[in-house]
């Protein structure tokens, strides 16, 4: 088993951060300019209770902007409309929905950011403390590859003995697992060890995804040995505390529910009509021309043919790259090309 591979690549627009295990990818995070920095993972404030919801057993709190952030209360917890309170970013917004916050204490003042959430550099050393972060060409690859992977639509992924399929529904994430006949004679051991996978790579896959929620594992087989299950999923999905391990079922499928953390990458990724938003598609130009130039360093120029809509996007990033990037509008095109001078 080899150690991580850590990548950052930054540019105008868009900041990006990639993590391989034994060369299958397993992180990518993403943080955008036009990101409200008060609904990023981490970020604490000062926030104002806007509203108290007895049903949903919570309070919606203003974070100066966007969608209030909702705040679960706890056992004792009075908390009434106009209560200024200090909370940090435990989950970004998904769905439509503001943040999700924790409560660090009582405050004073305006409704503030105290302090950011931590930046792609940070989060990088923090997943894998000690790695250096490879930059360059090698970092816009490999997150551009980590990114295909993650927005990839179903698909089998294979393992040594198993097949693995990982689809999100609006009620959980459902995870298939297929065995893949080997050699061994000993059937039992090797369907432990194509479920001990699969646990790994829905595991692995899940995180890529940035998924959480309740996730429905349909292991191989129908007795299980529960215990042997439970501590391999133990393994797969880490140790953190708010991880809740369900038993296997009758029916041989293992159910748990993961924390939310970053929002979703399909949601970071798409429009709400699931094809890549204009943001989207002019940062993706925009991480062309950028490989482009750093590829061929003796063109005097070079220039990026792009849709207006996504140009416009595109304009002020183009700038920032320096007098070698130009960039032309051209409404007959269908997606993004790099032309030389």
């Amino acid at each position: 088993m080899s150690g991580p591979e850590v990548f950052l690549d930054a540019m105008p627009g868009e900041t990006r951060g990639a993590i391989a295990r034994d060369g299958r990818w397993e992180t990518l995070i993403l943080h955008r300019e036009s990101d409200r920095a008060t609904h990023r993972l981490g970020a604490r404030s000062v926030g104002r209770v806007t509203r108290i919801d007895a049903g949903m057993r919570g309070a919606f709190v203003d974070l100066g902007g966007g969608e209030p952030g909702f705040l679960a209360s706890r056992k004792g917890d009075r908390l009434n409309v106009g209560d200024k309170l200090e909370v940090e970013v435990s989950a970004e917004p998904r769905e439509a929905k503001g943040p999700t916050l924790t409560l660090t204490g009582p405050a004073t003042g305006e409704v503030r950011m105290m302090r950011p959430g931590p930046s792609v550099a940070e989060a990088l050393a923090l997943l894998a403390p000690g790695v250096e972060a490879r930059t360059g060409v090698d970092a816009i690859r490999s997150t551009m590859e980590a990114e295909e992977e993650a927005t990839s639509a179903g698909g089998l992924h294979a393992t040594a003995l198993a097949r693995v399929s990982v689809e999100r529904t609006r009620a959980l994430v459902a995870v298939d697992v297929d065995h893949v006949a080997g050699t061994g004679r000993d059937a039992a051991r090797e369907k432990a060890r194509a479920n001990r996978e699969a646990l790994f790579e829905a595991a692995r896959l899940i995180r890529l995804k940035g998924w959480g929620g309740l996730v429905a594992i349909d292991l191989i087989g129908v007795a299980q040995d529960g215990e042997m299950v439970l501590a391999a999923a133990k393994a797969a999905f880490g140790a953190d505390p708010r991880i809740v391990h369900g038993p296997v079922n009758r029916f041989g499928v293992l159910m748990l529910s993961l924390p939310w953390g970053r929002t979703p990458l399909e949601e970071r990724l798409n429009a709400p009509n699931g094809r890549p938003s204009a943001e989207t598609r002019a940062l993706a130009a925009l991480r062309r021309l950028r490989l482009a130039m750093a590829q061929n360093t003796a063109t005097p120029y070079l220039t990026l043919r792009c849709p207006p809509e996504e140009a416009t996007l595109a304009a002020p990033w183009v700038e920032a790259l320096g007098p070698r990037a130009r960039l032309r509008p051209d409404p007959t095109a269908s997606g993004a090309t790099i032309d030389e001078g």
